[in-house]
């Protein structure tokens, strides 16, 4: 696997000499900003001819190559770099920004790194939300789909359950209940019978009667 060169993404990596935060100032900051040990400086750029040939920055605007100038400055917090492509002494195309803050060194992000960023950050939102949906997700084939929670359970164990209201009987119900316990008492017939509670069982017969009202009961005769 092919080693990734840091040069490669100088957005995540920033470069600091403290032994030049004292001395810093607009005049010394672009002589800070070539140091050599700076990934951000391209030593190939017009700024190192210069420096190379002892002459002055204002040499720059006669030459055409990349060149770095100190865009801005606020003494001593603040001073942005820009890295640039002179084509001619009143046309230059800007290749990057680079800020300096308390002696730091840091790469300005374009603005495609910054939507990129933005997008990703928005996706993998989204894709956290649709899997965390997806675990509340549950299918039965006699059911289909439904939503099942973890808070629903403990709402429904608290909640009350109401108590069924019991529907009288209807006149077909205590016709088919009679005809079953009768069906019943003639397959097993009650050898013992007790009179009153307490007292000894003695044998005997049941006699199913008709009482007011169409209901019906058993009777017993020793």
């Amino acid at each position: 696997m092919a080693a990734v060169d840091i040069r490669d993404n100088l957005l995540g990596i920033s470069w600091v000499d403290s032994s030049w935060i004292p001395i810093l100032n607009n005049g010394s900051v672009l002589d800070y900003f070539s140091e050599r040990s700076n990934p951000f400086y391209d030593r190939t750029c017009n700024n190192e001819v210069v420096k190379m040939q002892r002459m002055t920055l204002d040499h720059l605007n006669q030459m055409v190559g990349v060149e770095y100038i100190l865009l801005h400055a606020q003494e001593p917090i603040l001073f942005i770099i820009r890295k640039q492509q002179r084509q001619s002494p009143t046309q230059v195309i800007p290749l990057a920004d680079y800020y300096i803050i308390a002696g730091v060194i840091y790469q300005a992000p374009d603005l495609g790194s910054v939507i990129n960023s933005r997008v990703l950050t928005a996706v993998h939102g989204i894709q956290s939300a649709f899997e965390e949906a997806m675990s509340y997700c549950r299918y039965h084939p006699s059911k289909g789909y439904w939503w099942h929670f973890k808070d629903q359970e403990e709402r429904e164990k608290a909640k009350p359950k109401a108590k069924k209201k019991e529907e009288p009987s209807s006149i077909f119900q205590r016709q088919r209940v009679d005809a079953l316990l009768l069906d019943l008492r003639q397959k097993f017939p009650p050898r013992f019978v007790q009179q009153k509670p307490g007292e000894k069982p003695i044998p005997g017969q049941w006699i199913l009667t008709c009482g007011p009202q169409g209901s019906w009961g058993f009777v017993t005769c020793s």
